[in-house]
C-alpha cells in the first residue's frame, strides 16, 4: 500500500517556504516602512528611559553634594572650635605662666629687699661711731699728768662744749650708769664684741642699767662732773667693767671703723 503526503490546512510548511515567507514578509515590510514605523517607538522609549535614568542620578548626586557640603560645613566648625578651644587654653596657660612669674618676680625682689634690709641692719648694729659728732681728740691716750691717780691718762678727752650729745660707739648694753666717783656721771657700756666703753664727766645721764643701746643712740649729756678741769667728754675702752684694763680707745676706734 503506498501513503501519499497529506495536503490541505493541516499541513505545516516546509524550511525553505519558511525561509522564502520570512524574506519575502521582510522585504514587505522594508518595501512599506514598517519596520520603520516599528523601530522609531522603540528608540523613542529607550531614550525616555535614558533620560528619566539621567534625573534620577542627577538628584542622587546633586542631594548628595548638599550633604557633603553640611558634612564639609559641620568638620569646618568643629574644627574652628576646636581651634578657638586650643587656643584659648593656650592663652589661658600663657596668663598663668606670666602670673607666676610675675609673682616669683615680686617674690624674689621682696627677698632681696629683705636681704638688703638685714644686712644694712646688720651693718648698722655692727658699725661704730664717735661718741660725739664731728668732734676730735684734746687729750691723748697715756698722757701724764697729776691730774690722774694712776698717773696716766687711761682714756681719751673728746672736745665737747657743755650740753653737746653723747652717744653709744656701738651696739651694746649698759652695765653701769650714774655717779662714778672720780669720772662725775658717767655710762659704762658693754659691747656686743665684749669689749667695754665708758662715757664720763657727763652733766645728765640718757640710760638705764640693762638697756641695749644701738650704735649713735644717745646716752648721756656733757658736762664737767667729778674730777674735771672742764666740760669734756672722758672716753675709755677696756677688756673688762674694771678700772685698770684699759686699752687704747683711739686704736680701738680704729679698728672698728671710726676715723679718729
Amino acid at each position: 500500500m503506498a501513503f501519499t503526503r497529506a495536503t490541505g490546512k493541516h499541513r505545516a510548511p516546509s524550511r525553505l517556504s519558511r525561509k522564502s515567507a520570512h524574506a519575502a514578509g521582510v522585504a514587505a515590510l522594508a518595501t512599506t516602512g514598517v519596520i520603520g514605523t516599528l523601530a522609531s517607538p522603540a528608540l523613542a522609549a529607550d531614550t525616555d528611559t535614558r533620560a528619566l535614568e539621567d534625573t534620577g542620578l542627577n538628584q542622587a548626586v546633586i542631594t548628595d553634594t548638599i550633604a557633603d557640603r553640611i558634612d564639609a560645613q559641620a568638620e569646618a566648625q568643629e574644627r574652628e572650635a576646636e581651634e578657638a578651644a586650643a587656643l584659648a587654653e593656650a592663652q589661658a596657660k600663657a596668663e598663668a605662666e606670666a602670673k607666676r612669674k610675675a609673682e616669683a618676680r615680686a617674690k624674689a625682689a621682696r627677698e632681696a629687699e629683705e636681704r638688703a634690709a638685714r644686712e644694712a641692719e646688720r651693718k648698722r648694729l655692727n658699725s661704730f661711731t664717735l661718741p660725739v659728732a664731728g668732734s676730735y681728740v684734746s687729750t691723748s691716750y697715756g698722757a701724764g699728768g697729776a691730774m690722774w691717780s694712776s698717773g696716766s691718762h687711761t682714756g681719751i678727752d673728746f672736745h665737747a662744749p657743755y650740753g653737746s650729745e653723747v652717744v653709744s660707739v656701738g651696739l651694746g648694753t649698759v652695765v653701769e650708769a650714774g655717779w662714778g666717783g672720780a669720772y662725775g656721771n658717767n655710762v659704762v657700756i658693754r659691747m656686743a664684741d665684749g669689749t667695754y666703753t665708758q662715757y664720763g664727766h657727763l652733766s645728765s645721764v640718757s640710760v638705764a642699767v640693762g638697756e641695749r643701746v644701738m650704735p649713735g643712740q644717745q646716752v648721756g649729756i656733757s658736762g664737767s662732773t667729778g674730777n674735771s678741769s672742764g666740760p669734756h667728754l672722758h672716753f675709755e675702752a677696756r677688756t673688762s667693767a674694771e678700772y685698770g684694763s684699759d686699752i687704747d680707745p683711739v686704736a680701738y676706734l680704729r679698728s672698728h671703723g671710726v676715723n679718729v
